[in-house]
C-alpha cells in the first residue's frame, strides 16, 4: 500500500484537478473542428476526384482537410465550399455568383489553400 501525506479531500481532488487541466489543455485545439457530416463530404469528394488505392486516399484527403482546419474557421470553409460548388451552376442564377466579384475572390482563396493543402498532402493535382 502507498502512503500519502495528503488529508482525504486533497488525495481525491488532486486525480479532479489532472483531468480537468487536461481537459483544459486540449479545448484550444479542437477550435477549428469541423462537423462529421462536413469532414466526409469532403474526404468523400476528394476521394472521387483523386482515384487511388482506397487507404492511401483517404489517409491523404483527411489530412488536407486537416490543413484546411487549420486555417479557416468552420464558418469560412462552409461559405468558401458552398460559393465554390455555387460557382458551376449555369444560367442566370449562376451568374449571380460569378458576377459577384467579393465571391470570386473568396473562391480563389479557397482554391489557392486547397491547392496547397493538398500539395503538403502529397496529392497528385497534375491533370491528365
Amino acid at each position: 500500500m502507498i502512503k500519502t501525506f495528503l488529508p482525504w479531500p486533497a488525495r481525491w481532488s488532486v486525480p479532479v484537478l489532472l483531468a480537468a487541466t487536461a481537459c483544459a489543455v486540449a479545448a484550444p485545439a479542437s477550435a477549428h473542428d469541423y462537423p462529421t457530416p462536413d469532414r466526409v463530404t469532403y474526404v468523400n469528394e476528394c476521394m472521387r476526384q483523386h482515384p487511388g488505392h482506397y487507404y492511401e486516399m483517404l489517409n491523404k484527403c483527411s489530412c488536407a482537410l486537416d490543413k484546411l482546419a487549420t486555417q479557416l474557421k468552420f464558418d469560412e470553409f462552409d461559405s468558401m465550399v458552398t460559393a465554390t460548388n455555387a460557382n458551376s451552376i449555369g444560367g442566370e442564377r449562376g451568374n449571380t455568383i460569378r458576377d459577384t466579384e467579393s465571391l470570386q475572390k473568396e473562391i480563389r482563396r479557397f482554391r489557392e489553400l486547397q491547392a496547397a493543402a493538398k500539395k503538403s498532402c502529397f496529392i497528385n493535382t497534375d491533370t491528365k
